[in-house]
């Protein structure tokens, strides 16, 4: 991980718990060590690119006719995000007026193209995990 962020300011982790949940986690170098003694057992780990500071641009972008994963970081800091479609984009727009930054992900897996994937193990260094 220290790999990736070396080469940028900040990426945007994904942490995939348990079945069908998910929270996100905004890493900088700064911060990796926190964020990683918080993680979950067993989670599976989705590296996307840094969440960008023109909230307006990533609603431009999002995609007619479909379904995509908006995520972004709240004045406070906080990481949201929610899977939306076509029918929701003005609602969202209005839910994410103050967001600091963000960004659009893809929900179908042919269409996801992350920068690393990962899987945690337990604290014995062994993986027990099912997806």
């Amino acid at each position: 991980m220290r790999t990736v962020l070396a080469s940028q300011k900040a990426v945007l982790l994904e942490e995939g718990y348990v079945r069908n949940a998910a929270r996100f986690h905004r890493l900088t170098p700064q911060n990796l060590d926190a964020v990683r003694t918080g993680l979950s057992p067993r989670a599976l780990l989705t590296v996307w690119p840094d969440l960008n500071p023109d909230v307006g641009a990533v609603l431009a972008t999002l995609p007619e006719e479909r379904s995509a994963e908006f995520v972004w970081e709240t004045q406070g800091g906080t990481i949201r995000h929610a899977v939306v479609d076509d029918t929701e984009y003005q609602e969202l727009a209005t839910l994410v007026v103050d967001a600091r930054a963000a960004c659009a992900l893809p929900v179908y897996l042919d269409e996801r193209h992350p920068l690393l994937c990962a899987a945690l193990p337990d604290s014995d260094g062994v993986l027990r995990a099912r997806w």
